[in-house]
């Protein structure tokens, strides 16, 4: 009797087991899967628009370029893209997806990973109302995307990019008898995906540089360039911000420049270039940064000093003077002879 009842627990037991697992199993894909059979089912409708101007300009825009969300684990949001088609005649265009990342090449922010997965993969949880679509020329194709983030999502970044495409019509022969030989050439634009999962994220980064573009220290007018290298050594995107003043000799604040936030995706670095001008330069100046990392209100300072002289200014000054003296000395060098003129004829 003892054996049957420790039997009938651990059958329970097992049952029990196997609903909680199958409950997990179903849960942790549920927002995914039904983004994803909703994006087949056409659940969020494209809708169209007439462009204010109608005018061919050969191409194709597409907006906004960059889409930033912090979505909790199990969330699901829809978002719309715009595809403008100012080609100047009806196109399809074509939507996919890749994940994104960053480089520590500076001059490349953003690298596409094409079929490959990135290391904060977006591209299994983006799903697009359709994939393919015509949009007549002078109209606007309003696109939802849904954005679905799984029940067992890690707390961080995860980036992705909708890529809008359109290949050219193929060149037609001079006979007319079929499309010429040759290299086609797609046009794609992407809208970019940063997505930030809350939790225990891990936001670390830090100024690595402040400089005169180019390391040029002699100017002969502005505009001063810039330049400011950051890098992101966590795992989520920072967005830092800041500003510059700028001092002359004397110590006086006759200018500042605003840092407007930009993105830096994880384990990648990048360059921010800026600029100051102002009026009659001329002399020492020191700029002076102060830059917010974009968490915790952590804050790095740097400065760094350049010399502007006009020589042209200069050269124009000093060939001024030199006229002026010498049409003085001539004023003078007259003078003198009608003085000396003057008296001899009296003497005379």
């Amino acid at each position: 009797m003892c054996v049957s009842r420790r039997g009938s627990a651990l059958v329970q037991g097992v049952r029990l087991l196997l609903v909680l697992w199958l409950w997990a199993a179903v849960g942790v894909g549920a927002p995914v899967a039904q983004a994803q059979e909703d994006a087949d089912a056409g659940a969020a409708p494209v809708r169209f628009e007439d462009l204010p101007d109608a005018k061919v300009y050969g191409d194709f825009v597409v907006g906004p370029g960059k889409v930033e969300l912090e979505m909790r684990p199990g969330e699901t949001r829809t978002v719309e893209i715009r595809v403008s088609n100012r080609m100047g005649e009806a196109r399809t265009f074509s939507l996919g997806v890749e994940d994104f990342g960053g480089s520590q090449d500076v001059r490349q922010p953003v690298v596409l990973y094409g079929t490959q997965r990135g290391p904060y993969s977006l591209r299994d949880y983006l799903f697009p109302a359709v994939r393919e679509i015509e949009i007549a020329h002078g109209r606007r194709a309003v696109i939802p995307v849904t954005v679905a983030i799984p029940e067992d999502a890690e707390p961080g970044g995860k980036y992705g990019s909708v890529l809008i495409s359109v290949a050219p019509k193929p060149a037609q022969n001079a006979s007319g008898g079929g499309a010429a030989a040759g290299t086609t050439v797609i046009s794609r634009i992407g809208v970019l995906f940063f997505i930030k999962v809350p939790g225990e994220v891990r936001e670390e980064g830090r100024l690595t540089d402040f400089r005169v573009k180019d390391g040029a220290a002699l100017f002969q007018k502005g505009p001063i360039p810039f330049e400011l290298y950051f890098e992101n050594t966590g795992n989520v995107h920072l967005n830092p911000y800041g500003f510059i003043q700028v001092e002359n000799m004397a110590g006086q604040v006759v200018g500042e420049q605003e840092i407007e936030p930009w993105f830096t995706l994880p384990g990648s670095r990048r360059v921010r270039e800026v600029s100051w001008d102002r009026p009659l330069l001329i002399g020492k100046y020191t700029a002076r940064l102060s830059l917010n990392r974009g968490y915790g209100n952590e804050v790095d300072t740097a400065q760094v000093s350049f010399w502007v002289i006009p020589y042209a200014l200069i050269a124009g000054v000093l060939a001024a003077l030199l006229v002026f003296f010498f049409l003085f000395r001539l004023v003078l060098v007259a003078a003198r002879k009608r003085h000396n003129t003057a008296n001899h004829d009296t003497f005379s």
